[in-house]
């Protein structure tokens, strides 16, 4: 009975089992391709905890609420206005090789795995702005450059490049993870927003270019190895497929690149000004990111060691041109880095690349359509958004008033602050015997048993 029991249940064991096919090598092969891009999209997702740390860390504590906020809405307005209209702008069917005429909401769109990471690198471009207009500027109009760069300036910059028919990709024009289309876009986006806004109170005064430090670089230093890491992702996973030759290749050529601009950032430094400038070093690492960026798949390893050590350099002499003689105050070096570096990044393709670059012995043109490629995208973007900031600014100010600056962004704009230390070190019935004093003054007056003392005369 009790063999027959078992016999009987290993025959309905054997038909209740659902018969799976074996996958096939196509098959398996789109799943790695997707689990790929999908990394690098999460790790592309991650930067922005990088920008928000770099940013804020740069940046004085009364604003940093502000500049954290700014960061969510940027990936979250991004994201929808990317499935709404900006996906069919930049990926639809061309029209004059200029715009995109379908796709939008993502119609007829089979391929969600591809919006998801372009969704992550429109993200990047907008929020390149945020860190360039940091501590004056109105949150709402913060958010309505967003609209308009995810929208539409960044789109028609990508369509331009990336869709495959746009008249840029027709002339030759290379940018395989987006030193222009992303990092030159955002860039120009952040001065043209710059000097419709001027400077912060207080950095210029007569012929003196005043120091506004940051206050906390430590944190910003653990933003740019994040963003560091993210760019593994960023470039990495603009292949778009698993391939084990050129996923190497692109990765090898970032990390050199990177390694070397921080190098050569750290020593022109401590070459220009006797000593090694943290700051601009940290910032060397994001330049020598932002350089490899456009050439990461055709540049040789060693002609990215090439790359990263004249974007360090670069780097530290477009700050202090920026900063000190043009006087265009850009509070975490953004418009330098994803700007200058990315001019830099796609000029180096028409000399470093292994097929087309003049070092190589393919002559110029491949430099002169490179050079074509930089001036219209600089062109189209500073030109469409001082329109767009000309139009907003007949309805309301961009920057808020000075003594809300003053004040800090933190609690004019969200009635808070990001750190508050008094009630962490001061009880209720201590408070008024330190309200006068500074906030140096009232930690020197506490004392280990956090005591207050009366401050000497």
């Amino acid at each position: 009975m009790i063999k027959k029991s078992l016999l009987l249940f290993f025959i309905l064991f054997l038909i209740a089992s659902p018969v799976y096919a074996a996958p096939t090598t196509a098959s398996l092969e789109l799943s790695i391709n997707l689990v790929w891009v999908m990394l690098g999209a999460f790790l592309v997702f991650f930067m922005h905890a990088g920008f928000a740390m770099v940013e804020s860390g740069f940046t004085r504590a009364k604003n940093s609420l502000n500049i954290l906020i700014k960061n969510f809405l940027t990936i979250s307005v991004a994201a929808i206005l990317f499935f709404v209209v900006g996906y069919g702008i930049m990926f639809g069917t061309s029209g004059g090789s200029f715009i995109g005429t379908d796709g939008f909401m993502l119609s007829g769109v089979e391929d969600i795995g591809f919006f998801v990471f372009q969704a992550m690198f429109i993200a990047t471009c907008a929020t390149i702005i945020s860190g360039a207009v940091a501590e004056r500027m109105k949150l709402g109009v913060y958010v309505l450059i967003v609209v308009a760069m995810t929208a539409f300036v960044y789109p028609i910059v990508g369509h331009w490049v990336w869709q495959g028919d746009g008249w840029l990709t027709d002339l030759g024009f290379s940018d395989f993870a987006g030193s222009t289309v992303v990092h030159l876009t955002g860039a120009v986006g952040a001065l043209t927003a710059v000097l419709f806004l001027g400077p912060r109170l207080g950095k210029y005064s007569s012929k003196k270019v005043n120091v506004i430090q940051g206050h906390n670089i430590p944190i910003g230093a653990l933003g740019v190895f994040i963003l560091w890491l993210g760019w593994f992702g960023f470039n990495g996973g603009s292949t778009l497929v698993a391939d084990p030759a050129l996923v190497p290749m692109v990765i090898g050529t970032t990390l050199l690149s990177t390694s070397a601009a921080l190098v050569s950032s750290a020593a022109y430094t401590k070459l220009r000004f006797k000593r090694v400038d943290t700051s601009l070093s940290l910032n060397g690492v994001l330049g020598g990111l932002v350089g490899i960026t456009a050439g990461c798949a055709e540049i040789s390893l060693g002609g990215s060691i090439a790359v990263g050590l004249i974007s360090g350099i670069i780097l530290v002499e477009g700050i202090h041109l920026l900063d000190t003689k043009l006087r265009i105050d850009d509070p975490v070096g953004a418009i330098t880095v994803h700007g200058i570096c990315g001019i830099w990044g796609t000029l180096a393709i028409g000399l470093f690349s292994t097929s087309t670059g003049l070092f190589y012995g393919n002559g110029f043109t491949q430099l002169v359509i490179q050079g074509i490629g930089v001036a219209a995208v600089i062109a189209w973007t500073m030109i469409t958004l001082g329109v767009f900031l000309f139009i907003v600014k007949q309805f309301t100010s961009l920057r808020v008033s000075e003594e809300e600056e003053i004040a800090g962004l933190d609690f004019a704009e969200h009635g808070s602050n990001a750190y508050e230390l008094k009630e962490a070190l001061i009880s209720d019935d201590e408070e008024p015997l330190l309200n006068n004093l500074g906030l140096a003054d009232r930690l020197n007056n506490l004392t280990t048993t956090g005591e207050p003392q009366q401050k000497s005369s």
